[in-house]
């Protein structure tokens, strides 16, 4: 597949070049603080005079730390053991459903650094997997990502990040039991299509520039892109390669101390790669977005607006017959709601907007919603719960392959701390899913799975 997206973010990064030669008076710069999981800017010991960038816009996701878990100028290193059982966990040779147990060894390094201009955050996970009955499904595992936040001058900052994973099981994500991410903006970050044990490649990034033109007001730019390979196909029947690529642009005015109201146009190009040629959908979209920070840790966004999509589907049958492009207007909206505090933490978010398929045979209409709750309930005891529901309905869904469906996730987990780098975590997973024409998904429509984990880590201050 061709990575397009990675050329939006290129010429992104280039318009910021000029500007880094611009000096910022330390007395007027405030670092915005931010969690380990690239967590949405909070107006947080800010300069007064200083916007803030609305998570509707901004393209990155909210925290799942609690905010006496943040760190930064650290250099972290450790290692986890993990096992797992799983009713309907994998599909065997000849296609059927079996329970499987699993066992994980994965270490992992990061490093995260902040100065009066920069934070930034580097992270690498790799890992092995081995199963206990099924063992021609034993795979190694990779994870890394890199963030980068850079005050180019006391009004403009630039940000970026990219996410490369490479696994076997959406299951085998570092820290998943956390609830993974929960966005604000009006791309949502959840699979919303889940295979069973299958080898999968993913990357995933995004780079923003925001400039505050005047007191009470500011614009800025973004690029996105994804891709989504399965490396071998037989392995997901009904499921295929993905990719997508977006861009979009923003106005937002201050119209009190924390209250934002602004505009927004969004660009979108989704791919599939069925076996009878591709699926393309472009979008055109503009909504309208407020904000209010509520609490220096607590936000409230919505959005909505009209979009536009036209697709282009594959070919059909042994003629190669061209089905017409599908034109059509549709409503989208959303709004997001972030809780951090000392000891809990709390996300949740709900979209109605055309996105990418997530290895579907086009571009969908999707309905989503995500929860993450986090609790510190003792010195050494902290709770996770954390829930998702995706309705998916393919564009232009006469299309031969074009199925719809739903998938509703939940999961909960309990962490103990030993000791200040030792930590025992058990868990419990439901997972959902109703395609009934998708072969892969039709054939475990229910899964659960019982996690338990064992990992030490320790971390180094570095600076002062």
């Amino acid at each position: 597949m061709k990575y397009p997206g990675k050329i939006c973010a290129a010429l992104i990064l280039l318009t910021a070049l000029p500007l880094w030669s611009q000096d910022a008076p330390p007395a007027q710069f405030a670092p915005t603080v931010t969690g380990q999981d690239n967590a949405q800017e909070q107006p947080q010991n800010q300069n007064d005079d200083m916007m803030l960038t609305p998570p509707v816009v901004s393209g990155q996701t909210y925290p799942t730390e609690m905010d006496s878990q943040e760190r930064s100028n650290y250099l972290r290193a450790g290692m986890s053991f993990s096992s797992a059982y799983g009713n309907n966990a994998v599909t065997t040779a000849n296609g059927k459903p079996a329970n499987e147990m699993s066992y994980s060894v994965a270490p992992t390094l990061a490093l995260d650094e902040t100065t009066s201009r920069l934070h930034s955050l580097l992270t690498y996970t790799p890992g092995f997997t081995f199963y206990q009955q099924t063992s021609y499904l034993n795979a190694s595992n990779e994870n890394a990502s890199i963030e980068l936040q850079y005050r180019v001058s006391p009004h403009v900052t630039f940000s970026a990040r990219d996410a490369l994973q490479k696994t076997s099981s959406v299951f085998s994500q570092p820290d998943f039991s956390s609830g993974g991410p929960v966005s604000g903006s009006s791309q949502p970050a959840n699979f919303s299509v889940i295979p069973p044990v299958a080898d999968m490649l993913t990357n995933a990034g995004n780079v923003g520039l925001s400039y505050q033109f005047a007191l009470n007001g500011m614009v800025g730019v973004s690029g996105t892109f994804s891709n989504l390979h399965y490396p071998a196909p037989a392995q997901v029947p009904g499921l295929y390669d993905s990719s997508s690529q977006a861009g979009s642009a923003f106005y937002s005015h201050r119209i009190f101390s924390r209250h934002y109201l602004g505009v927004t146009y969004q660009y979108q190009r989704l791919m599939a790669y069925p076996t009878t040629g591709f699926s393309e959908t472009q979008t055109h979209g503009i909504f309208v977005f407020y904000t209010v920070y509520l609490a220096p840790r607590l936000s409230l966004s919505v959005f909505g607006g009209p979009q536009y999509s036209d697709t282009i589907q594959p070919a059909v049958g042994a003629l190669d017959f061209q089905l017409p492009v599908f034109k059509t207007w549709t409503p989208a909206a959303g709004g997001s709601l972030s809780w951090q505090g000392r000891f809990n933490s709390f996300a949740m978010s709900y979209s109605h907007i055309i996105s990418g398929g997530s290895g579907l045979v086009g571009a969908v209409q999707m309905d989503s919603a995500t929860m993450s709750l986090r609790q510190q309930i003792t010195r050494s005891l902290t709770g996770a719960l954390s829930g998702s529901y995706v309705q998916n309905d393919v564009i232009n869904s006469f299309v031969p392959g074009a199925y719809s469906g739903h998938s509703a996730s939940g999961t909960i987990a309990l962490q103990r701390q030993f000791h200040q780098s030792l930590n025992l975590q058990v868990g419990y997973t439901r997972l959902h899913q109703n395609y009934s024409d998708v072969a892969v998904l039709s054939q475990i429509p229910n899964t659960n799975r019982e996690f338990i984990s064992l990992s030490y880590q320790f971390s180094r201050p570095m600076g002062r």
